[in-house]
């Protein structure tokens, strides 16, 4: 029998980790939107800690909760990612690729079971991208949840360009002008200011045609080869992009406008039609695989 709930206190509160299993099953009930931020623990240059990538995920997920916590409930971060070519850093921590996706397999298999069936899961590390990706494709294809993914700056990019940005293609790389300012504005004090140096990755300056083929920018795009090397073989700082250029004010004008587009995407979430699946086979197997296929 489940105790007597206070609903108010549930639509309050916006941190999955501070309710209790049967205001849980309240959470459920009022149809809120998990947020799953998801980070790494890796170098981010000489001027910035090494939860860049967690942090502003988490502190994005947690503003967007603090404003919208009749429909947000965010879960505690998972802080470690796939970082396996940044491991000549000190620091880094990394995840195997199929390990990483289990995890979050795990997870939102756990969260779908309870009975939600929302899931947003927000990613703040470029490499974890496509691995977040098809925990997201499996959540979808394996739960009754409707699971959503994409990294943050993907809710900025297109205002981060037009109204905000400095720096050309390739600026905003890996510890850059986004990244930079968006810590200056939640913690100016972590950012060593006086360390911050930045350049393009040698594969574009040194490589000839890579200015054309393999330039990054983490809102504008990439060029259409991907190569993939060990980190230290293209940057000897570790950040790649324009950080000098990065201020507070930036920081906060992105940061807000992220957190506000993040409550507009759980509100379209929560409204879009169910997916109606239709099977066309003429027949069907005696023995079903696994997970509902």
């Amino acid at each position: 029998m489940r105790p007597n709930v206070n609903s108010e206190d549930v639509k309050n509160e916006y941190r999955y980790e501070h309710l209790s299993w049967p205001e849980i099953s309240v959470a459920v009930e009022q149809q809120k939107v998990i947020v799953l931020p998801i980070g790494s623990i890796e170098q981010h240059g000489y001027h910035l800690p090494l939860d860049v990538d967690v942090r502003l995920a988490s502190s994005v997920a947690l503003e967007a909760g603090k404003r919208s916590p009749e429909n947000v409930l965010v879960m505690p971060p998972i802080n470690y990612g796939y970082c396996h070519h940044v491991m000549d850093f000190p620091g880094t921590i990394t995840i195997e690729p199929s390990t990483f996706i289990r995890l979050l397999i795990d997870v939102t298999k756990s969260v779908a079971y309870h009975g939600f069936k929302n899931i947003i899961l927000l990613n703040g590390h470029g490499s974890n991208y496509h691995l977040v990706d098809q925990a997201g494709r499996q959540t979808n294809l394996q739960t009754n949840a409707v699971c959503c993914t994409l990294s943050w700056w993907q809710l900025v990019a297109e205002y981060w360009n037009r109204e905000v940005r400095e720096s050309g293609p390739g600026g905003c790389a890996h510890a850059c002008e986004l990244e930079t300012s968006v810590y200056l504005h939640l913690d100016a004090e972590g950012v060593r200011q006086d360390r911050i140096e930045g350049a393009l990755p040698g594969f574009v300056t040194d490589i000839p045609g890579g200015d054309e083929w393999q330039w990054v920018d983490l809102t504008l795009g990439a060029g259409p080869a991907s190569i993939i090397d060990w980190t230290s073989t293209y940057s000897e700082t570790g950040s790649f992009g324009s950080p000098e250029l990065a201020t507070e004010e930036k920081g906060r004008l992105v940061f807000d406008h992220a957190v506000s587009r993040l409550i507009d995407l759980v509100s379209w979430l929560q409204s879009r039609p169910e997916d109606v699946r239709n099977d066309y086979r003429h027949s069907r197997p005696e023995t079903m695989p696994p997970f509902g296929f």
